[in-house]
């Protein structure tokens, strides 16, 4: 059989000579086979979409985290406010004028009582003076405290008592006649009432790390309340000093900072003087329960930060209140003092009321009252500043 008769054909391997052909077709300008791609023209890796998913579950982790957090905190203090209502007398209860709204929304004025044995928040009211008389007033529309303080030997009308020391008050009728002393001496109704224990005081900034506040000069106490262990040692006590600036106090001294009334180092100083550092606690204290500090110990303190105190405020009136604290600005703070001039009545030191006083009054209620500083040189005169407490 010839060659060319053979039954099949012959294919010779190897490339084909010339340019090596694409495998993929292109029409049109573009791939149909490929992908869709963005960018670079690199395929979109997976590996992200996964990280997002990673972050999303951990951000919905940490929101249930938060709010379980809070639900226990708030249990925590729920059950601490009920004892604190409890041991509120019913008396003081029915002498507070019900406010138009809520904390929220409308101004406030809540009395805050130092006792110094204990008084209301032991159950025994009546059985001492009040070592400390302020008034704290909310304004939630201005984002503003308003903090004054009423000397304790300020002379005034006690109602059906005649005229004496604010203080006595307390001890002629318990927080109730307080109450009542304290909306007859400056025409503003009182909604809310805090009484503080101070014999347990310490416990709350305990529960909180203590606080910071600016001590704007050195203070040397008289020699009281010696921390030596010994009477010989004692003997030789000086006193207490706080530097100037910012000092870190725990329970035990801030309770002292507060009740100082006459400074060694400044003669000048007294029971005006005394009010103005108690400002600064209470201002150091409610910074750190409205920090972000205080919401993670609140399921561990929420007991001990309400147990030296008797009030009328719920749980959820007490929300409110360190909300509208925590967006209250502190350049706007007003504090103020009542005052009068210092004599002497039934053979005690007492403060003549000032005509100026309702002028303070008038610059706390008042949102376009101008706030005017005390006089240079009167140092029992009333006034206001502005600004956070010391700084």
């Amino acid at each position: 059989m010839a060659a060319k008769d053979k039954p099949y054909k012959l294919y010779r391997g190897g490339r084909t000579r010339g340019p090596v052909r694409p495998l993929r077709e292109e029409a049109n300008g573009r791939d149909e086979k490929r992908p869709k791609t963005e960018g670079d023209g690199k395929p979109k890796p997976r590996r992200g979409r996964r990280w997002r998913r990673i972050v999303l579950l951990l951000v919905l982790g940490l929101i249930v985290f938060l709010l379980v957090w809070a639900t226990i905190g708030y249990l925590a203090v729920n059950r601490g406010v009920k004892a604190a209502n409890d041991r509120l007398p019913d008396s003081a209860r029915a002498a507070l004028s019900e406010p138009n709204g809520s904390l929220l929304t409308t101004s406030q004025n809540i009395l805050l009582l130092g006792a110094d044995n204990g008084g209301a928040a032991a159950g025994r009211q009546g059985t001492g003076r009040s070592d400390s008389v302020m008034i704290v007033r909310t304004d939630p529309d201005r984002h503003r405290l308003a903090y004054l303080s009423l000397p304790r030997d300020l002379y005034v009308p006690i109602p059906g008592r005649g005229t004496d020391k604010i203080n006595a008050a307390y001890a002629y009728g318990g927080p109730a006649l307080t109450i009542k002393t304290v909306q007859a001496l400056t025409g503003m109704p009182i909604n809310h009432v805090i009484i503080v224990d101070f014999s347990t005081f310490p416990t709350v900034i305990d529960a909180v790390g203590g606080i910071t506040v600016f001590n704007p000069k050195p203070v040397l106490s008289n020699p009281f309340d010696c921390p030596l262990k010994t009477p010989e040692q004692c003997a030789g006590f000086k006193g207490w000093r706080f530097d100037k600036g910012e000092i870190h106090l725990d329970g035990h001294r801030a309770l002292i900072y507060a009740r100082i009334r006459e400074n060694q180092l400044d003669p000048g100083e007294s029971d005006i003087t005394r009010g103005e550092r108690q400002q600064r606690v209470v201002q150091g204290l409610t910074d750190k329960i409205v920090g972000i500090g205080g919401f993670f110990r609140m399921p561990f303190i929420g007991d001990d930060v309400t147990e030296p105190l008797a009030m009328d405020l719920s749980t959820n009136e007490l929300l409110q209140l360190t909300w509208v604290r925590w967006r209250a600005s502190d350049k706007n703070t007003l504090r103020c003092r009542l005052g009068g001039t210092p004599t002497s009545a039934n053979g005690a030191s007492v403060l003549q009321l000032s005509e100026d006083n309702p002028k303070v009054i008038d610059m706390i209620t008042n949102p376009d009252a101008a706030p005017q500083p005390p006089p240079p040189g009167q140092p029992f005169a009333p006034g206001c500043f502005v600004g956070r407490a010391g700084g």
